[in-house]
């Protein structure tokens, strides 16, 4: 039988960072669409074919992706912390009434145990350097052999390795934070890069099994978009995603995963 999660003895993580009247994050999306694209291209090679009933999109912002989600699954949730972002979100949805809205913290989804097929996680784990208790809990919502999309900053790209070769070191397994210094002493929220292979394990420890990688935004360069272009560049795009996925060539890492039944 479901059940509510049972209260935690840890203080709640403060998530409203998007609050500021000062920042709007649909404004930062403005001549983005080849990011943009490049993302909807994701989800939609990692869940063709499927169909879900209730999915999920954890801090999913003003839900730029939850309205695209109402492809694959009959209803959608948007669970944003920011109060500010859901009430850009209550206009930029008022046309997919699929799509409903709720305040709530990654790391305190308020959905019985197992109630959920399809979780999406987009842009969120750059912000947690720990995510253990926010992947915990998004396994604790999902039903066994549900579906996890999710996506996180790969700090062992390319371009990354080759840096950190220079200079004759490997690519560290924990989160590396790339704020500036002056944006720590601010006391801005954490911005992290994470390595692909730490952010698995800790997932296959939550109870998830890997079932498909891509290489996101694998030419995410300002120059090669006012060169080539959104098309060429959403061309190549399609290619690479699953191409260089093996090599985890991209800034982007896509993981699709599923629930485990808990069955040997």
């Amino acid at each position: 039988m479901n059940r509510m999660r049972e209260k935690s003895s840890k203080p709640r993580r403060k998530s409203d960072q998007y609050d500021d009247p000062k920042y709007n994050y649909k404004d930062y999306w403005d001549n983005r669409e080849y990011e943009h694209y490049s993302e909807e291209m994701a989800i939609k090679r990692l869940l063709k074919g499927r169909r879900y009933k209730h999915a999920v999109d954890v801090g999913g912002g003003y839900g730029r992706l939850s309205k695209y989600l109402v492809q694959f699954s009959d209803n959608v949730t948007l669970a944003e912390p920011s109060q500010q972002q859901l009430d850009i979100a209550k206009i930029y949805l008022k046309d997919v009434p699929q799509v409903k809205q709720k305040k709530l913290q990654a790391a305190d989804l308020n959905f019985k145990d197992g109630s959920m097929d399809l979780v999406l996680v987009v842009r969120v784990l750059h912000h947690l350097p720990d995510p253990e208790r926010e992947l915990k809990e998004i396994a604790r919502i999902l039903k066994p052999g549900g579906t996890f999309i999710l996506e996180f900053a790969n700090d062992a790209h390319f371009l990354n390795r080759i840096r950190y070769a220079a200079r004759g070191k490997k690519v560290p397994k924990s989160p590396v934070d790339i704020r500036s210094e002056i944006n720590k002493k601010a006391g801005e929220i954490a911005f992290v890069n994470h390595h692909p292979k730490t952010i698995i394990k800790i997932l296959e420890q939550a109870g998830f099994e890997l079932e498909a990688v891509l290489s996101g935004s694998n030419l995410r360069s300002p120059r090669l978009k006012k060169v080539l272009g959104k098309k060429p560049l959403l061309a190549l795009e399609k290619v690479l995603q699953p191409m260089l996925a093996p090599f985890y060539f991209g800034p982007s890492v896509w993981l699709r995963l599923r629930k485990s039944n808990g069955k040997k």
